[in-house]
């Protein structure tokens, strides 16, 4: 599926690596993003984990009128759908149990410059709905409120997910997908991309250099392994692993470890057990109702939990007297939510 939206094609660019050579497709990229970073239109960027998605949506945003204002991102995956529905569209003074004072969504302090929603194949489908309606009129409405807000941000979604499936599926909003899609970029894994292998190889050895650990050079032996190995972790799997490199300085270790890696991908998975049948009749549609309505309490704990934390700037001891629980009983609640230290710090990681 293509955008027909004739506001802006991609014609000059291919949107699979096959259609050119990796090093021909970097740098028809780089073009690329220098001429559509001036654009005002929603992006959609897609690819595997750890091939550069964010840097490239901080490239778009660099080349564009929006530069001086803000980047904000926010990973859809990263917290529960009702989190991420009050982390994007902020929320009124008592708008649920909790919420002690009126906060800001990421939408509106992102105002004027740029919002990055990663891994938006993940975002529920209720959510999608609101998400349309800010994109669509440039404009949404703050949990607990009653009119609606207007908004000045481009927004640049990316997903590792296939969304053409995904809408066939039913899992993704076929509208929503063409008002992302107008511009569709497609960046191909590490291990379609090899003769950029070492170039990137030895621009994290200088980038993370110090007086501790000095530059290294890369044996022909070691330069052989990196080349041959797929990379499933991409680029982000190549910077730590010359970090390693920087650290140990051991270049054996190192082609020995990529060697175990490729046999560990090369081997067939161990056999997984049959799940058992489901239930059915009663029992299971009484199990399911339990299910959710078990799910929708956590999911209101964890939106007064956090609310409290905002409002006591994550002093966890304050935010317990403002939920009036122990201070002991929060702690154990947050990680049976699995909120940690502050999960909004997490997401933008």
């Amino acid at each position: 599926m293509r955008a027909t939206d004739p506001k802006l094609r991609i014609s000059d660019i291919p949107s699979r690596p096959e259609s050119s050579s990796p090093g021909e497709w970097g740098r028809r990229l780089d073009s690329f993003v220098a001429r559509i970073g001036r654009s005002e239109v929603p992006v959609l960027i897609q690819g595997e984990t750890g091939v550069g998605k964010e840097v490239l949506a901080r490239k778009l945003h660099l080349q564009s009128a929006r530069r001086n204002g803000p980047f904000l991102k926010l990973n859809c995956a990263a917290l529960p759908s009702e989190l991420v529905e009050s982390e994007l569209f902020g929320y009124e003074r008592g708008a649920f149990t909790g919420a002690i004072n009126s906060t800001p969504g990421k939408f509106e302090l992102a105002n004027g410059g740029t919002i990055l929603l990663d891994e938006i194949g993940d975002m529920d489908v209720r959510l999608q709905a609101k998400l349309l309606q800010v994109v669509q009129d440039r404009e949404f409405i703050r949990l607990g409120a009653r009119e609606a807000s207007k908004v000045d941000v481009r927004i640049i979604a990316a997903t590792h997910r296939n969304l053409e499936e995904e809408v066939r599926q039913g899992g993704f909003r076929e509208d929503l997908y063409y008002r992302l899609n107008i511009i569709d970029i497609y960046i191909p894994p590490l291990r379609e991309r090899r003769d950029e292998i070492l170039p990137l190889a030895e621009f994290f050895s200088l980038l993370h250099t110090s007086p501790e650990f000095p530059p290294v050079d890369f044996p022909i032996s070691l330069r052989e392994a990196m080349l041959a190995h797929s990379w499933p972790g991409n680029i982000r799997e190549l910077e730590n692993f010359v970090r390693k490199y920087l650290v140990l300085r051991h270049a054996e270790t190192l082609e020995e470890d990529l060697r175990q890696r490729m046999e560990r991908r090369q081997s067939p998975p161990p056999p997984v057990a049959e799940p058992p049948a489901p239930a059915t009749g009663l029992a299971s549609d009484t199990s399911t109702e339990l299910h959710r309505i078990e799910d929708a309490r956590r999911s209101a704990e964890a939106v007064a939990i956090l609310a409290a934390l905002e409002s006591a700037r994550w002093n966890r001891k304050q935010a317990a007297a403002l939920l009036k629980i122990e201070y002991k009983a929060l702690l154990y609640r947050m990680k049976k939510l699995g909120l940690g230290p502050d999960p909004r710090r997490s997401a933008a990681d």
